[in-house]
């Protein structure tokens, strides 16, 4: 495999299962793509012991506690209101803004991840809305 060089932000409290099941879904990203970075965001108290897990992907990552995160039941509104600067997927999504990552992901919640990314990264020109 080629070196990618591409920096990842996740959002590792995203999804159904969070940190349990996105830490070594970056993990097997990693094997496949090696020389990936990543860029996580969540709670260390969820996140680290996973982390020590997987030694590969803790040596390719930087790591950010966050307190908050947006749960699958939030409205988009709600997530906006309560998670603006501080949760998980905020700040992943802000690595993209402000270059420390390349591409945000996460397995969170789709309308919150929607207007968060809209409103911390606005849409391109004559861009109305995301599609």
């Amino acid at each position: 495999m080629s070196n990618t060089g591409i920096t990842i932000s996740v959002d590792a409290m995203g999804g159904d299962h969070g940190p349990s099941v996105v830490l070594p879904g970056a993990a097997i990203a990693l094997q496949r793509h090696p020389g990936t970075r990543f860029v996580l965001f969540g709670q260390s108290e969820a996140v680290l012991p996973l982390l020590d897990q997987h030694p590969e992907l803790k040596a390719a990552s930087t790591f950010h506690h966050c307190e908050i995160s947006i749960r699958m039941d939030d409205k988009p509104s709600q997530a906006l209101r309560q998670g603006r600067y501080k949760s998980s997927m905020w700040r992943a999504i802000e690595a993209v803004k402000t270059h420390e990552a390349d591409v945000a992901v996460s397995a969170g919640n789709t309308g919150a991840l929607m207007a968060m990314a809209k409103f911390c990264l606005r849409t391109m020109a004559n861009i109305e809305r995301p599609a």
